[in-house]
């Protein structure tokens, strides 16, 4: 098992210093579902929401979310993210909407941090614009699926 690279020789966190790494193409993907009624996601689908289209404004969250992900995680890396895509599909369940991810640089550091700040965000987006009808709604399943570049190169999820 690899160290943990946020801790130094102390056991103390630290940033981590990209400063001798190399610049790469860097690409990570992942995603998130929120479950929900039924009638929650016929509302969202139908244009119905009294919030407008929860959907589009979701989108907008997620894309705003791994842009600040420095902001909100502790000793993540200001990146220049030179793409960030926000994907929002409703499940072949009836009852849930599927977020997918995918961000990408050209940098030092990767940016798994940043795809999975956005899916999350997307996530708890939907969830604040559709709580006032369905409270019960559940958040899961928020995972990288890929990333590509840097030294360790590409790593996919296992298939579930």
């Amino acid at each position: 098992m690899s160290k943990l690279t946020h801790l130094d020789d102390k056991g103390e966190a630290r940033m981590v210093d990209v400063t001798s790494k190399a610049v790469t193409e860097r690409e990570a993907r992942a995603e998130a579902t929120i479950r929900m009624a039924p009638e929650t996601l016929r509302m969202i689908i139908d244009g119905e929401h009294p919030k407008g289209d929860v959907l589009a404004t979701a989108r907008i969250a997620g894309i705003m979310a791994a842009k600040k992900t420095h902001d909100l995680i502790p000793l993540c890396h200001a990146l220049n993210l030179t793409s960030v895509k926000v994907e929002l599909s409703p499940g072949a369940d009836g009852a849930s909407v599927h977020i997918l991810t995918r961000c990408k640089l050209s940098g030092q550091t990767g940016v798994e941090m940043e795809a999975l700040t956005a899916a999350s965000v997307a996530a708890l987006t939907l969830y604040d614009m559709c709580k006032a009808v369905d409270k019960a709604m559940v958040v899961d399943g928020v995972r990288l699926l890929e990333k590509k570049g840097g030294r360790s190169g590409r790593w996919r999820a296992p298939e579930q």
